[in-house]
C-alpha cells in the first residue's frame, strides 16, 4: 500500500483535497455529528463521501485499509478518520480528524453522565426508562455474540477455543490472559502436524488463565482508570462490544466503583448517541473519577486507534498479513466470543428478573435480528425506555 502522505504531489495524485487543519476538523466533526447507527453505517458514510464522491483514494485501496483496521483492535470508523486525516495533513491531520469525529459523542456522553449523577438516579421516570433499557441492552449483547460468532468461529478448532475461553471466564480467570492463551493455542494448533488435539487445545486455553488473578482496586486512581481504558482499547477485537467484559470487570467486579445496573445504564445511553459504541467508556470513567476520570478512560480507549496509524499503517499492514499473525488474531477473536458469551449470561441473570424484563428482552432481540436499518438500535432502546416508564407509572 502507498505510504500516507500530505505532500501536494501526493494529494494531487490521490485526489486528497488541500484543506487547512480547521477545515479538516470541521469536515470530520460533521461526520461525528451524523455517526448514528453503529460501525457499519459510520463506515458506509465515510466511504460514500470520501471514496465514492470525492475519490480521495480508490475503492480497492479503501477495502485494503479497512481490512487492516478490522484485524486490529479499536473502532474501525474512528481509525478510518485518523487514516484519512493522515493522508490530508500528516500526523497533525490525523489527530485533528480523529478528535473531530469522536468529539460530538464524547461531549454528549459527558453531559449525560453529569446529568445521570446530578439528576437521574433519584428520578422515577429516569429509573423506569433505564430499567426498560436494561433488557434491551442484554439483547444487544446476545446479538453481538451471535454475529461475532458467525464470522469468528469458522472452524471446529475455533469453536473449541471459544468454549474453553468461556469455561475459563466462568472459573474467574483474567480475561487478558485468556485471550493471549487463545491466540497462542490457535497458532500452535495450526502448526501441529495432523491438525492438533482439541482436548489439549482446550486445556492450553483454560489452564494458565486462572493462575493470574484480577487485581482488586479499592478506589480507582487516575492511572488505574487510564489503564482500564487502555486495556479495553487494545482488546476491542471484532467490534466495541468486545470491550464490555473488560470494562465491566474493572468497574463492577474488581474495582466496584459502579454497580451492574449503572454499567448497563451506560451501555443504554451509548447505544442512542451519534458515536462509536465504545463511547460508553466515558460514562464508566465519569462514575469512577468524575470529569477527569471520564477524560482519562476515554483517552486510554481511543489511544490505540490513533497510534496504529500514527506509528505506521503500512508496517502494521505487513504484520497483519503474515499467516502467523492471522492465526493468533483468529484465536484471540474466538476467545473474545467465549468471554462475551459469559458476559451476556451474567448480564441476563442479573437483568431478566421479572416477566416485563423478559418480554422486553425477547421483543428487543427479535427486532434487532429482524431489522438491519442503522436506526434500529436507537428505536429499540427508545421503545424499551417508554415501556419501562409506562410500567413504572402504573
Amino acid at each position: 500500500m502507498e505510504q500516507p502522505s500530505s505532500s501536494p504531489a501526493a494529494r494531487a495524485v490521490e485526489g486528497v483535497p488541500n484543506e487547512s487543519l480547521g477545515a479538516l476538523f470541521v469536515r470530520f466533526l460533521r461526520f461525528g455529528l451524523l455517526a448514528w447507527g453503529g460501525p457499519v453505517a459510520q463506515i458506509a458514510m465515510i466511504r460514500e463521501q470520501l471514496v465514492d464522491r470525492e475519490r480521495w483514494i480508490s475503492r480497492e485501496r479503501f477495502h485494503r485499509v479497512l481490512a487492516v483496521y478490522q484485524a486490529l483492535p479499536g473502532p474501525e470508523a474512528h481509525e478510518l478518520c485518523v487514516y484519512f486525516g493522515m493522508l490530508a495533513r500528516g500526523r497533525s491531520g490525523a489527530n485533528v480528524a480523529g478528535l473531530g469525529f469522536m468529539l460530538p459523542g464524547f461531549a454528549l456522553m459527558l453531559l449525560l453522565s453529569w446529568s445521570y449523577v446530578r439528576f437521574g438516579v433519584d428520578s422515577p421516570l429516569w429509573r423506569g426508562a433505564m430499567l426498560g433499557c436494561q433488557g434491551a441492552v442484554a439483547a444487544l449483547i446476545v446479538r453481538a455474540v451471535v454475529r461475532l460468532g458467525q464470522h469468528a468461529l469458522s472452524t471446529r478448532r475455533l469453536g473449541v477455543i471459544a468454549v474453553a475461553a468461556a469455561a475459563s471466564q466462568f472459573a474467574g480467570a483474567n480475561g487478558i490472559v485468556v485471550l493471549a492463551a487463545a491466540g497462542v493455542a490457535h497458532a500452535a494448533w495450526r502448526r501441529a502436524r495432523g491438525g492438533g488435539d482439541p482436548i489439549g487445545l482446550a486445556l492450553l486455553v483454560w489452564l494458565p488463565a486462572p493462575l493470574v488473578a484480577n487485581a482488586v482496586v479499592v478506589a480507582p486512581s487516575i492511572m488505574t482508570l487510564f489503564g482500564s481504558g487502555l486495556r479495553a482499547g487494545l482488546l476491542t477485537f471484532g467490534g466495541a462490544y468486545t470491550a464490555i467484559p473488560f470494562l465491566r470487570s474493572d468497574a463492577v467486579i474488581t474495582g466496584r466503583w459502579m454497580t451492574d445496573a449503572q454499567f448497563l445504564d451506560g451501555l443504554a445511553l451509548s447505544s442512542v448517541l451519534p458515536a462509536p459504541f465504545i463511547i460508553f467508556s466515558t460514562f464508566v470513567g465519569y462514575l469512577g473519577g468524575g470529569m477527569v476520570g471520564a477524560v482519562v478512560v476515554t483517552a486510554g480507549v481511543f489511544l490505540p486507534a490513533f497510534a496504529f496509524t500514527l506509528v505506521g499503517h503500512d508496517q502494521l499492514e505487513r504484520i497483519v498479513e503474515t499467516p502467523s499473525t492471522h492465526d493468533f488474531l483468529d484465536g484471540v477473536t474466538a476467545g473474545v466470543v467465549g468471554i462475551i458469551a459469559v458476559t451476556a449470561w451474567s448480564v441476563g441473570r442479573g437483568t431478566l428478573t421479572s416477566p416485563l424484563a423478559v418480554v422486553i428482552f425477547v421483543g428487543a432481540l427479535a427486532a434487532l435480528f429482524r431489522f438491519r436499518a442503522p436506526s434500529t438500535v436507537a428505536w429499540v432502546m427508545g421503545g424499551a425506555a417508554l415501556i419501562g416508564v409506562a410500567a413504572r407509572a402504573t
